[in-house]
């Protein structure tokens, strides 16, 4: 996520309820993208370092947990620069300018001036994040799946350019060795079916079984990957995008909540606030007086009643919106008390981190040093292949 303010309700439904799902089925990476903040508010950069402490708090407090989870922050790991400039090398310049959301940010943000390299260069930044930690999975919603293939195109074309490696196929075939023999013999006999008859299935499944082999070592897993395609290593592995349930939460005013907007509310809102925001928010126009009957379909907050109350309540908001019966102050209660007590865990997980900031840099330098390890053995060997490995 990119450090550019406070984070809200919206981020959470949206994300990091997913996260904090995926942290505990899957060894889960997740940083600050401060670098790709610089994409676009290059010349804003005064809040960048507190809005990254505090989303890192955020993050601590909606339920991201560091004994399961790698959290740290883009910068702090200069070996995706290089990736970056290097990747920058082998990518042509119309895959960049054919990226959907390049023009479409640029109208959007017309105010500013986007005619610099960082931003038309960003999804090349994006592919360094992903193939720098050989991520197989990236959880996006469907707008991001355009940047997810085109990460898989970066890292195809740099392993057609690359991925010679003398005595490969004598190395694959010590490696298929190592799957054990059941296995080792159905690797096999997939690979064959995959490249004598061009069965796609016969690919996945191998893939699949590599996939879940715990015994090989990174190095060779990816010389089997590109054993079962052809007789190239595979330097970069190919991430596949993990479509996330991506919940649109409304904000104060009906549309999407974005800080933008002004009418977001914070994931550690305080409680008087929490209920100010709430109190005022928009309701059906057509309600100008307390005995008006009311359509919840037109009101923002029937919209957050469908995210954080039960079905009873909510057929008692309809029946009361509709029949007058009840007023917009008394639905917009149990909403209120919803989002506090959604909150409160997360104002208590927070304290800890707020009265004690140390705690939060030690999680972050520990996951930075986690991070490197993964990111210099990728470095490693691209340099290597790229015949840039002075070693």
């Amino acid at each position: 996520m990119r450090p550019t303010g406070a984070m809200h309700l919206g981020h959470y439904h949206g994300a990091l309820k997913n996260w904090i799902k995926m942290q505990s089925e899957e060894p889960c990476l997740f940083f600050v993208a401060d670098w790709h903040a610089l994409t676009t508010h290059y010349d804003e950069t005064d809040s960048i370092e507190k809005s990254t402490w505090d989303m890192l708090v955020d993050w601590l407090a909606a339920g991201v947990d560091p004994s399961q989870a790698t959290l740290f922050i883009q910068s702090q790991v200069p070996e995706v620069a290089e990736l970056t400039l290097l990747l920058g090398m082998t990518t042509p310049l119309g895959w960049l300018e054919r990226v959907p959301t390049y023009k479409d940010q640029i109208e959007k943000l017309a105010h500013k001036d986007l005619t610099n390299y960082g931003f038309l260069g960003y999804p090349l930044l994006m592919a360094a994040d992903i193939l720098l930690y050989r991520a197989n999975m990236v959880p996006v919603g469907e707008d991001q799946i355009p940047h997810i293939e085109m990460t898989r195109e970066i890292a195809r074309r740099f392993n057609n350019l690359y991925g010679r490696e003398p005595g490969f196929e004598e190395k694959a075939q010590e490696a298929v060795k190592k799957l054990g023999g059941k296995r080792a013999k159905l690797y096999n006999e997939l690979r064959t079916d995959f490249q004598q008859n061009g069965n796609a299935a016969a690919l996945e499944k191998a893939k699949a079984m590599l996939d879940d082999a715990q015994n090989l070592s990174m190095i060779d897993r990816e010389r089997l990957f590109g054993y079962l395609e052809g007789s190239r290593k595979l330097i970069l592995a190919e991430p596949k995008a993990l479509l996330t349930e991506a919940s649109r939460l409304t904000g104060l005013d009906g549309q999407k909540m974005s800080k933008s907007y002004g009418n977001s509310i914070a994931l550690r809102e305080d409680k008087d606030v929490l209920q100010k925001k709430i109190r005022t928010m928009q309701t059906d126009p057509a309600r100008v007086r307390r005995t008006d009957a009311g359509d919840p379909d037109r009101c923002p907050v029937w919209q957050l009643h469908q995210v954080y109350s039960s079905d009873d309540v909510q057929q008692w908001v309809v029946k009361g919106c509709k029949s007058a019966g009840i007023g917009c102050i008394e639905c917009k209660q149990p909403v209120y008390e919803a989002i506090l007590k959604e909150q409160e865990p997360m104002h208590e997980r927070a304290q800890p981190y707020l009265d004690e900031p140390s705690l939060v840099r030690a999680i972050v330098a520990d996951g930075c040093d986690v991070a490197r390890k993964f990111a210099q053995e990728t470095m490693r060997d691209v340099r290597e292949a790229m015949g840039i490995h002075y070693g």
